[in-house]
């Protein structure tokens, strides 16, 4: 657990608070949500009024220059998910969500093949139309920090490289995640 705290890309409670009230508040404002659900990728988000709302429910630093495709793809991808249920979510992560086998059923819910091509995408754009994918897959019930942590931390290896470490690149992160909730399940 101590390598996924150093990998967090949103440690601050307060962030996670805003983006929680921020996403709640699409719930009074459908308009806005649909605009951003539209969106075939992070760059179209760029020019909505909608997100220009989000920047100013986020933190100043969201609305850094360098720091504006990968908050588009934030507000896009979490414009897409239901409400956010701490006590379902809280704990679970985005990866481990995506390796839990519906009710009944013993297969994970986002298959090995088409986790392994989200892990590989090439662009944001890319990265945008598989993590939908598995948004709805997982039936738009998501852990919302989660999903927006694992999202900043590929645009920020997307933009600065891969960590040195490999254990703190969000491919191993992920995987670890996946692997660990699949692996006993596979074991009965």
């Amino acid at each position: 657990m101590e390598q996924k705290a150093r990998y967090q890309m949103l440690k601050d409670r307060s962030v996670r608070e805003k983006l929680l009230y921020w996403r709640r508040s699409l719930e009074n404002n459908l308009g806005e949500r649909a605009r951003l659900r539209r969106a075939e990728s992070p760059d179209d988000v760029l020019l909505t009024e909608a997100f220009r709302n989000f920047l100013e429910a986020m933190p100043e630093e969201w609305a850094n220059p360098k720091q504006l495709p990968a908050s588009a793809l934030v507000a896009a991808i979490v414009a897409h998910v239901n409400a956010h249920d701490t006590e379902t979510y809280g704990s679970i992560s985005f990866a481990s969500q995506l390796a839990t086998p519906k009710d009944g059923d013993d297969k994970p819910r986002l298959s090995e093949l088409r986790f392994q091509q989200l892990q590989k995408s090439h662009d944001p754009t890319e990265f945008f139309r598989r993590l939908l994918r598995a948004v709805r897959i997982l039936d738009r019930n998501v852990n919302i920090p989660s999903l927006a942590n694992d999202a900043l931390h590929w645009m920020q290896e997307y933009s600065n490289g891969v960590e040195r470490n490999p254990q703190e690149r969000l491919a191993f992160c992920w995987a670890n995640d996946y692997y660990r909730t699949l692996l006993p399940k596979k074991s009965q």
